[in-house]
């Protein structure tokens, strides 16, 4: 299945500052299949060592950070000669050894003409960090579950990858219904890799199902077997209780969703530990749309999943709720569309936005990303009713230069009037299955 995050390996490859690397992301999101993809394709050959199993390699990073010997160990394990732009040595499961982790400093340092990535539990890295992470001698590349357009590719819908990324609107606009079923489609597979690889292996949406329910329970023994036991209830009743809180209309978090009595001080290291797990992402409330955004979070926030697929998984529901209109997918449409653009702008943005709401809570903006200096509003409506007050409460107040609307309805321009004398806000309304062209739109501007 093709990654997008494979250019960003061949960048960093004949790049001549190049470092160590590390790819971050949570488990199952295929970091292991990438790096040995990105080797088959780049090098000669792959030296590959996981440290959870190779146990005379951990033992040797273990005695000292001599880069020599280590060199050495990785030749003598792989039964091949090392050659510096020919082979691609790859550490899995790094978070099992780390002197590994730390050994990258030195590698970094006297050895650079060395290909060295390195993967392994975000969780356990983000554990490591200040005690022997080797902050400033690595390069970080993260991976999240695959996008609405890896999805199109892995299915074979390669055509309309190509469709979107001509960016020609009137022909986007003809076959918007095709790419809306598309789009719903995604929003019961997923991006998780498994999951994916089921769907076009089988076209069982059964089968799909039972592969995020086993990924669920996966990550439900992780809370247990990596989390302190005073935490791991915690931490499940946060995971179980993100589908409901989205459920919502007013999706802000709130304590008493996760269990009767609870309180934000008995919830906070749980919610960091999924947080640094890669498992839930935090969009904090901003009290004021400035640069840097990052200087006007609250302590008020709404919480999504990695993976839109595991939200429909986590609240059961069957494929014909997504395909078929019904009640059901009516109420909970908000969500799934949030969810989406959350997980599309989290990849584009390589970072976790924002979202804006008015002191009165009578007008909220989905979304906000701060880019080039720019702060940008984004609405998200679920399908073709584009109304919203909000946002033209939000344009009126602040008076942006753009702002975008992220629905099923037609792609297409307009200026927004900003009051008598006030001037326009450039509004985008672009179609969902585009919200991978926000930035470069925002570019244009």
């Amino acid at each position: 299945m093709e990654r997008s995050a494979i250019k960003k390996l061949e960048e960093w490859k004949i790049s001549p500052h190049r470092k160590p690397l590390i790819m971050m992301g949570a488990r199952q999101v295929g970091k292991t299949w990438l790096l040995q993809e990105f080797g088959a394709r780049n090098f000669k050959n792959t030296a590959y060592i996981r440290f959870d199993l190779d146990k005379v390699v951990k033992q040797n990073f273990e005695q000292d950070m001599n880069v020599k010997r280590l060199l050495n160990v990785i030749q003598l394990h792989a039964g091949f000669s090392i050659s510096p732009e020919e082979t691609l040595i790859i550490f899995d499961e790094i978070q099992e050894c780390p002197h590994a982790l730390t050994s990258l400093k030195y590698f970094c340092e006297e050895a650079r003409q060395y290909c060295i990535v390195a993967a392994g539990s975000l969780l356990g890295l983000c554990d490591h960090q200040g005690t022997g992470f080797p902050v400033g001698k690595v390069d970080i590349i993260n991976l999240y579950p695959m996008t609405f357009c890896e999805f199109l590719t892995a299915t074979g819908n390669d055509m309309y990858v190509d469709l979107l990324q001509g960016k020609d609107k009137d022909l986007i606009n003809g076959f918007a219904p095709r790419l809306a079923d598309l789009l719903k489609t995604y929003y019961y597979v997923g991006g998780m890799p498994e999951a994916v690889k089921t769907y076009v292996e089988t076209g069982d949406y059964n089968q799909v199902r039972q592969i995020q329910k086993n990924l669920i329970q996966g990550y439900r023994r992780d809370f247990s077997k990596h989390a302190p036991s005073t935490e791991s209830n915690i931490i499940r009743l946060i995971w179980d209780s993100v589908a409901l809180q989205l459920a919502r209309e007013n999706k802000k978090f709130l304590c008493k969703d996760v269990q009767p009595g609870m309180r934000m001080r008995q919830l906070e290291y749980a919610m960091q530990w999924l947080t640094d797990a890669g498992l839930i992402y935090q969009v904090s409330r901003i009290s004021k749309p400035s640069v840097p955004v990052a200087a006007y979070k609250e302590r008020i926030f709404k919480l999504f999943y990695l993976d839109i697929g595991l939200l429909t998984a986590m609240c059961d529901l069957p494929a014909k709720t997504l395909l078929e209109p019904s009640k059901i997918f009516t109420e909970f449409k908000g969500a799934l569309a949030e969810q989406y653009v959350q997980q599309e702008l989290q990849v584009i943005c390589n970072e976790t936005p924002v979202y804006w709401a008015s002191d009165s809570n009578r007008a909220e903006i989905d979304f906000i990303v701060q880019h080039n200096g720019l702060i940008i509003p984004i609405e998200v409506k679920a399908e073709t009713n584009i109304q919203a007050k909000s946002l033209k409460t939000y344009c009126h107040t602040y008076k942006p230069d753009i702002a975008f609307r992220l629905s099923l309805a037609a792609w297409n321009e307009q200026n927004m009037p900003l009051g008598e004398n006030q001037g326009t806000c450039r509004l985008i309304n672009l179609p969902l299955f585009c919200s991978h062209l926000l930035l470069e739109e925002i570019g244009q501007y």
